[in-house]
Order: structure tokens, then C-alpha cells, then sequence
């Protein structure tokens, strides 16, 4: 019998994995936005708090910073993501849902991310705010307002 032929699909990670690749460690990060996070020092938690995910970044001269309630993220930093969910009992009500934890892993440190904002209803917002600005600015434009940001009078002097 003839083994089965190698496949060259990329592979499909869902809710529970690790990913070593950079780049996809740089995606799943880039969109976290608002995190809790501990600081996980040979099993001993060294630091934890809130904040929010400000850049992430894959530069092998830059540290990885969480400051300030902020975290610049540098994917270099670490060895692998390890992620999976907290609760896994997927009968709970969608307000109950498992929440993701995020391990970013280093030797003996453990960066565990865990998010706190819902990219669902983010994204919405997000596209609510742009429809607003959009109708703010055609109403600033229809009523001679660029002119006047322009610096210029409502009637051209020329």
C-alpha cells in the first residue's frame, strides 16, 4: 500500500491550538484590543491588570512592553501562542460563552492574555461612528462649511 499523499493545506486552528508561526501570532493579536493580562514568572504570578493592546509589532531588536495600562506587543518576544478557551461548555447562553485565554510563551515566562472587548459589537461601532462622521461631513458640506474651512468666504471674491 501506498501512503497517502502529503497535503500542502495550511492548517485550520479553532478556539484551542498553538501557533508558532509569526505572522499569524502578529494576527491574532493585532485585533485584541481590550485585555485583561497576567505576568506569569516560573508559575508565580508577578503582575496583572487591565489594559489595552496598542501595537503589536515583530522586531527582534524591540522588548515587548505593558505599561501604563497599554501593551505594545513584539512577537518576537516570544516562543509560541498557546490559546483556548476557559469554560468549554458550549451549552451555556451566548452571554456566558467560554472566554479566550491567550498564552504568549517565553521560557519560563507566560504573558496570558485574556480579551475583555467583543469584536463583534467593536466592529459594529465602529461602522456606526463612520457612518456618522460621513453624514456630519456631507452636512458641513452642504451647508458652505468648506468653504469656511478653507479658509475662504461663502462667496469667492475673485
Amino acid at each position: 500500500m501506498n501512503p497517502a499523499p502529503k497535503s500542502s493545506l495550511s492548517p485550520c486552528v479553532v478556539d484551542t491550538g498553538i501557533l508558532v508561526s509569526k505572522r499569524d501570532v502578529y494576527r491574532v493579536l493585532s485585533d485584541l484590543g481590550h485585555v485583561r493580562y497576567v505576568d506569569i514568572l516560573d508559575g508565580d504570578v508577578v503582575s496583572q491588570g487591565e489594559g489595552y493592546v496598542m501595537e503589536v509589532y515583530e522586531d527582534p531588536q524591540s522588548a515587548t512592553i505593558v505599561l501604563n495600562r497599554t501593551l505594545y506587543l513584539n512577537v518576537c518576544s516570544f516562543d509560541y501562542l498557546k490559546f483556548g478557551l476557559e469554560n468549554t461548555d458550549l451549552t451555556l447562553p451566548v452571554s456566558q460563552k467560554p472566554q479566550s485565554i491567550l498564552d504568549l510563551v517565553q521560557e519560563q515566562r507566560i504573558l496570558r492574555l485574556m480579551p475583555l472587548s467583543d469584536p463583534l459589537s467593536d466592529r459594529l461601532q465602529v461602522l456606526e461612528d463612520s457612518r456618522a462622521l460621513k453624514e456630519a461631513v456631507a452636512d458641513a458640506m452642504a451647508s458652505g462649511w468648506d468653504n469656511t474651512f478653507l479658509g475662504q468666504d461663502e462667496e469667492d471674491p475673485r
